[in-house]
């Protein structure tokens, strides 16, 4: 967001007013206050002051058709009943889960390294983000679903399903990064007109077919928190495909990439660090996973330096006062909040050598900068509640990926 970056120069502030994609035509008003430090961001958390109505996607809301007719929990604001009744059947659902998150993850991460070396072995090179997005989908269709998706009638088409229902979606947030001069084709292809939903419709019937068959158990526990079966599916392709693998097929090729790029010295530390707690504990647990002091940190790490889901928004119940580190500003009652959540995490306020990875960040004393962690919508030492907004995976879905990260780590030579 180098065009961020120029307005913060230029005004010398870190909060400040700008217009954010789409354009008028879709978003109507899409004027925004951009919160763009490490103390201002955090107000994007407050529900008390700020409310979270329809705005995940920011100045402008997709068509429904999308989700089923549902607006899924995503969209909902904590004060709705229905956003209690949704969030506390997901944590229900994810808590009855916890014991698989371990095993199937290694399971599905050993696959995925066995054809990385089969490509390496047959042609020399490998598709890492192809290999690890289909691996990310399988985890969690397994995870929720009970099966691999080869069993159904989506097969391998999974991961290319939902990238498109994706990018529907979300398409009128970007650009396709044309030259200036020519600005107004993006405008005219993607900031005029929502993209329909009928280009995709009938890949997610066949996803929400598949899942609606295979997840039985879980659509079981829906009718005892007030959700039918149908709203309750629906809730759980956009939990699976959006928040959970949209999540995992941007943060997984990052944090890989992150670490591999960190060096020997980082690589042997963590291999020792997690044979030596595996060898300790008898296996790898969530109790080894508190013993993994900076296999954690180097997780932590790669979510401070680039956050799955870089943008948050909120809008302002009332007139309130954000504060930056040297100025206070006033933001009206029913404006748009816009958070870039890279610039906060990469305060150099806050954080030394903030633009570099640095593995033991985290580690001792640096522990106390894990407040400024926010991927999960919150602050990492917070857990989330039916009251906010924050991810519910937040300490649940994060486990396994801390703990089989450094465990297939010696591979990462061959990537």
């Amino acid at each position: 967001m180098s065009s961020l970056k120029t307005r913060i120069q230029k005004h010398n502030s870190t909060v400040i007013k700008t217009n954010m994609p789409p354009g008028p035509f879709i978003a109507k008003n899409p004027q925004v206050i951009a919160v763009l430090d490490a103390v201002s961001f955090p107000i994007l958390f407050d529900t008390s002051k700020v409310e979270k109505y329809n705005v995940l996607d920011g100045t402008f809301l997709p068509s429904l058709s999308f989700t089923g007719g549902h607006r899924v929990c995503a969209y909902l604001d904590p004060s709705e009943t229905k956003h209690t009744a949704l969030k506390s059947y997901f944590m229900s659902v994810l808590a009855s889960k916890h014991s698989e998150f371990i095993p199937l993850f290694r399971s599905c991460l050993s696959q995925l390294f066995v054809s990385i070396e089969d490509g390496i072995a047959s042609h020399k090179k490998a598709n890492f983000n192809n290999l690890g997005q289909a691996m990310s989908f399988n985890y969690i269709f397994r995870l929720f679903c009970g099966k691999d998706p080869s069993e159904t009638a989506i097969g391998s088409k999974g991961p290319a399903i939902a990238d498109k229902w994706l990018a529907l979606q979300l398409g009128p947030l970007f650009t396709l990064g044309l030259p200036k001069f020519l600005k107004y084709v993006d405008d005219l292809l993607l900031h005029t007109f929502p993209l329909p939903f009928f280009l995709v419709k009938s890949d997610y019937y066949k996803l929400y077919d598949v899942f609606y068959a295979s997840s039985g158990p879980i659509l079981d526990k829906a009718e005892s928190f007030g959700v039918t079966r149908e709203e309750a599916c629906h809730n759980l392709v956009f939990l699976a495909c959006f928040s959970t693998y949209g999540g995992l097929k941007v943060w997984f090729p990052a944090m890989i990439k992150w670490v591999g790029l960190s060096g020997e010295k980082l690589h042997r530390q963590l291999a020792d660090e997690i044979r030596t707690v595996v060898k300790e504990e008898g296996g790898i647990t969530i109790q080894a996973l508190d013993k993994m002091v900076l296999t954690k940190s180097v997780v932590y790490e790669a979510f401070r330096i680039e956050p799955p889901v870089p943008f948050q928004y909120a809008k302002a119940k009332e007139d309130i006062v954000v504060e930056s580190h040297e100025a206070a500003y006033k933001i009206k009652k029913g404006e748009m909040i816009f958070g870039y959540q890279p610039f906060a995490t990469k305060d150099p306020v806050v954080f030394d050598h903030a633009e570099d990875f640095v593995g033991h960040r985290f580690v001792g004393e640096g522990e106390k900068l894990l407040k400024y962690v926010y991927w999960s919508n919150g602050r990492e030492t917070v857990d989330p509640t039916v009251e906010d907004k924050q991810c519910p995976w937040e300490g649940y879905g994060g486990a396994s990926v801390q703990a089989d990260v450094g465990g297939v780590l010696p591979p990462l030579r061959h990537v």
